[in-house]
Parts: structure tokens; sequence; C-alpha cells
């Protein structure tokens, strides 16, 4: 990020002429299921919008549809000038397996829900929740391409899907005139970087925007969890405890977060703000989620915006959280490949690692 940017800075998701904030607001914590009632959410929405935000997700899932619920109210009067994201393919109650999963039936069940809960009469981005690894494929695409026939959605997207399935569709819908993903979620944060093995190389070359959800991993590199910190395991609803019940807090992610506080106090900023920064780094990212259950919470994300980490710093931070690309990704850079490849010559692209 570099300094000064602001949540009307737009930019293009993925290959489409679509326009969306720099930062998209989640609202996973909206509805008190989740941590914020309708008056703290209300003035968190109401700030991002004011500030130039655009891009707002949301999930029937979330909070039993409380939600989308309440997304729709606040968007009310603003709905042209927004980008509404929502998915399916996760039931809202229980009891009817045609109610969830990826597949037709679910799907536009699932949209008619939203629709009426968002109080809409189109969605922009509809996500594809979390694959189920049962519905076949040309099954989604053409689901997604039905409703955009009828105006119900705009753009199609993905999220939590193997990489190799996310190709798979991409190319199919290409070579049948289908709509695309133009928008991938996939959780990545300096705790959680599985996905730059395959996830968002594929996105990058596929024409993805990648939307990374959870870039504080679950409330850890905010700082709250520092060598140090005051503020105990168990505050904010539980969630402490139970993120540490999870094994999320241990002394390998504390000592990413310890470096995050470094570098933070560095450059005058906060951990949080450092965190989330740190995935711009990224050329296939282009709107991270940010979840907030308070007005500051809010305003301290969207602090990310405006710092800029320089070289030594994001090396600082690769070395403390880089994982193995493992095979065949290790392989093919190996020193002896890169000569075969190139018959010991010097080719673009082709470089063993420093």
């Amino acid at each position: 990020m570099g300094d000064g940017l602001s949540l009307d800075h737009y930019q293009l998701l993925g290959r489409s002429g679509l326009r969306v904030s720099p930062l998209c607001l989640g609202t996973m914590t909206f509805g008190e299921t989740w941590g914020a009632g309708e008056a703290e959410s209300r003035r968190v929405f109401d700030s991002y919008v004011d500030r130039g935000g655009n891009f707002i997700d949301t999930a029937g899932y979330y909070a039993r549809g409380q939600s989308e619920a309440l997304t729709g109210a606040f968007a009310s009067t603003k709905r042209q000038r927004l980008v509404l994201s929502t998915k399916y393919s996760l039931a809202v109650e229980n009891g009817d397996p045609n109610a969830a999963g990826n597949g037709r039936k679910s799907l536009i069940s699932s949209v008619e829900s939203s629709l009426k809960r968002l109080g809409t009469d189109y969605i922009d981005l509809l996500y594809l929740h979390v694959w189920d690894d049962t519905t076949p494929g040309d099954e989604i695409l053409q689901g997604f391409d039905d409703l955009i026939r009828q105006g119900k959605i705009l753009y199609a997207g993905i999220s939590d899907t193997p990489a190799w399935q996310v190709a798979r569709m991409q190319t199919l819908a290409e070579l049948r005139a289908w709509p695309r993903f133009i928008g991938m979620q996939v959780e990545y944060n300096l705790l959680q970087r599985a996905a730059e093995r395959d996830l968002l190389p594929a996105a990058l070359a596929m024409g993805i925007g990648v939307l990374p959800w959870s870039p504080l991993g679950s409330g850890v590199l905010s700082g709250k969890y520092a060598t140090g910190a005051t503020n105990p395991v168990g505050e904010e609803g539980g969630r402490g405890t139970l993120i540490n019940s999870v094994g999320r807090i241990n002394a390998g992610s504390i000592a990413v977060a310890d470096t995050v506080r470094a570098i933070a106090d560095e450059i005058g900023a906060t951990s949080a703000q450092v965190a989330i920064g740190w995935t711009f780094n990224h050329p296939a990212v282009t709107a991270p989620v940010i979840g907030a259950r308070t007005l500051r919470q809010l305003e301290d994300n969207l602090g990310a915006l405006a710092i800029s980490l320089d070289q030594t710093q994001l090396a600082r931070l690769d070395q403390t959280t880089a994982i193995d690309l493992g095979f065949p990704h290790d392989f093919l850079k190996g020193g002896h490949i890169i000569e075969g490849l190139s018959a010991g010559t010097s080719v673009a692209g082709l470089s063993a690692p420093a």
C-alpha cells in the first residue's frame, strides 16, 4: 500500500469492469450471534460507506440470515452505489439436504432467500461459499449463467475451493461462454500462507481478483496476543478462548505477532494495520475482507491503507512466516532443473532461488 490511498481509490476486480474499494467490509460480525448488535453494526457500515467504501460482503449463513437482513436495511438508501456480495452453499437452517451444498436447487433457493433478506432485486457478486466435492462443475456454472441472464446476479465468484477445481471450472466457463469467476475468497494472512502454493498463482493467471479473508488470523495478529499484551484470552465474547482451543495461539503464532508488532512500532502503525497491509504485497490480491465488531476496530483497520512497508520489513515478515511450497514447486526451482530447462543459458523467467 502507498501512503494516502483511500476507500474511494477503486480497483478493478479480476478481469471485469467492476470497480471496488481496496478494502472490503465483511459483515459476518453483524448480528449478535457473532458479535455486534444492530446499532453498532450500523455505525460500522455508515462509517465505511461515508468514507467512500462501496464493497460489502455478507452471506446467508452469517448469523442465520441476520447479517444479510441488517446489511440490506443499512444499504437500502444507497443500494445503487454499493457492490453487495453474498454467498451460497452453507445451510441457514438444518433439516433440508438440498438447502445446502453447491447444487442447483441450493443455488437457486439461496439466491431467492438472499434477495429477500437484502431487500434488493439483484446481487452484484455471488460466491460459491465452500466447495462440497460432490456437485459437477458444469451444473454450478450453468446455474450461475442462468441467474446472470435473469438479472438476479451480475458476477460470479468462488471461495474456499481447491485450486485445480477453480482452474478447471474457469477454463470450462471460458470454453462454453459461461460467466467466469471474477473474485475468489481465500484465507490468507501471515499465519496462513498455503494459498501461495496454487490458489494465488491460479487466480493471477486466470484473471480472478483475490479477496483474503481473516487477514488478522482470527485476531491473533491484532496485537492482543503479542508477548506482554494486556488483553487476556477470553475477552470479546469468548473469541480468545475459542481460537486458543483450536490451537491458533501458540509459540509460533506469538512469535509472528511479536514481529508484526515490532514493525508496527517502527513505522508508527498498529499491528492490525501491518498485518492487513502485508496482504497487499501479493499481486493477485485486490481487496482484503475486514470484519469489525466496533467502530474503533474499523477505523484501525482502515488505517492499513495509509501505511507503507519497505522491502526490508517485508523480508523480515517473509522470513518469519515463509512456508515450504512443496512438490512440484520446490523441485522445479532446483538448480539442476533450471540448468536443464535453460540449457545452461540465461532465460527470462527461469532462475534458481537466491
